[in-house]
């Protein structure tokens, strides 16, 4: 059976630095595009207002009284607020030139620079931290100009130059809009990064339970189709001339096929429910000997030296399967109907070979190319190695390397 190898995703790109952060406005599911934040700018609005009507009633004899165009210039800074998500950095100067009227018009100081603190705000959240500096220093080079020194020209009429010391309190709440702006935006950023390591995490899981699924398949598939293949080209030629032997060809494939459908079902079962515990144990280097048997059922004698030393679950059944997969693959490709498997234990590792003295019968010497790379991914999942190739004096070779204290990390 022909594995398919999926491909890993990679990282998704990386969002230019000044770009928006994911999830930065709610979208309109129609069109595709920022919704507008109606309520809380209708909030705004309305504390604006009113707030300044409260300041004008404060300040009567000190500033120009609150009239329709100062009404106005507080709604347009208000609305403007409309477009913060989709036009930040427009906002965020409209929000400042629109205040700097106000107060170049000489009307009641109040919470119109609420709005420049919310238009320059989200600036900084999109990314845009460039133009909002520029639009809060714009504000306050304007506001510098009007106190000290366009004064005699503005209105209210008789008015005084501002002391210095009121640009303390201004420059304080500047830093403290800059301040707060970023620490948002650098929370936004560490957020998106978090949601894009945790996606990329489960894709490379999926992946890898994916790779695994598909190696336990096609060793399960590959192994018993090829002793069933065996067996029924045995029983076709027996049929009439011994009918009792093509018997005994149809009762392995019967047991095989059974046996073969018994771990499919195990491996489709860990598809519908992830995590949970196999119904029946997974295979290991103790059912060598049926491994053997069923070998010689495909007409392959197998000659097993040494004994295999106690083994993490992972790495006894990537041993099993390696041996499983190698043996196939002798059946298949190999014209020697001899194989012999060592095992042995070597400086913390268990080294197991598969040799057969060939010659290669098809060609695809020594196997398959899914086949050998599903050997190599176990084998690496552990930490270990595979050498599989011809050998020097004829025949083929897998030698694999375990480390005898490994766990197999897509587990």
């Amino acid at each position: 059976m022909d594995e398919q190898r999926t491909r890993g995703t990679g990282p998704p790109p990386r969002r230019p630095w000044h770009g928006p952060p994911p999830g930065w406005g709610r979208r309109d599911e129609e069109h595709d595009r920022p919704r507008r934040p109606w309520r809380s700018t209708a909030v705004v609005t309305a504390f604006v207002l009113l707030g300044s009507h409260f300041a004008a009633e404060q300040q009567h004899g000190e500033r120009v009284p609150l009239d329709a165009f100062g009404r106005a210039l507080l709604v347009v800074a208000s609305l403007l607020l409309l477009w913060r998500i989709r036009y930040p950095v427009a906002v965020a100067f409209g929000t400042a030139a629109a205040a700097l009227v106000y107060l170049g018009a000489g009307y009641p100081y109040g919470p119109v620079f609420v709005t420049v603190a919310l238009g320059c705000f989200s600036a900084v959240v999109a990314g845009h931290r460039h133009a909002a500096w520029s639009a809060l220093g714009l504000l306050w080079a304007g506001h510098l100009l009007v106190a000290h020194w366009l004064y005699r020209w503005l209105p209210p009429s008789g008015d005084s130059a501002a002391g210095w010391g009121q640009e303390l309190p201004i420059a304080a709440w500047v830093v403290a809009i800059v301040a707060v702006a970023e620490l948002t935006r650098v929370r936004r950023e560490q957020w998106a990064r978090e949601r894009a390591e945790r996606a990329q995490a489960a894709r490379r899981r999926a992946d890898e339970e994916r790779l695994r699924i598909a190696r336990e398949l096609h060793d399960v598939l590959a192994h018993s189709i090829s002793v069933i293949n065996v067996q029924a080209g045995v029983g076709l030629a027996l049929l009439d001339s011994d009918p009792e032997q093509a018997r005994t060809a149809l009762t392995t494939i019967k047991a095989q096929s059974k046996e073969a459908l018994g771990e499919v079902r195990q491996v489709l079962d860990t598809l519908r429910a992830p995590g949970a515990a196999p119904r029946t144990p997974a295979p290991g280097l103790d059912r060598l000997p049926e491994l053997v048997e069923q070998a010689a059922g495909a007409g392959l004698t197998v000659e097993v030296t040494g004994r295999a030393p106690a083994l993490p679950p992972g790495a006894d059944l990537a041993a099993f399967r390696i041996v499983q997969e190698a043996l196939t693959n002798v059946v298949r490709h190999s014209g020697s109907r001899h194989a012999r498997v060592r095992l042995e234990r070597a400086r913390g590792a268990l080294r197991l070979s598969v040799d057969d003295d060939g010659p290669a019968t098809g060609t695809d010497a020594g196997g398959s190319g899914n086949g050998l790379a599903g050997m190599r991914e176990r084998a690496a999942a552990l930490g270990g190695t595979i050498e599989a190739g011809p050998r020097p004096d004829g025949g083929f070779r897998v030698l694999a390397v375990l480390p005898l204290d490994a766990e197999e990390d897509s587990r």
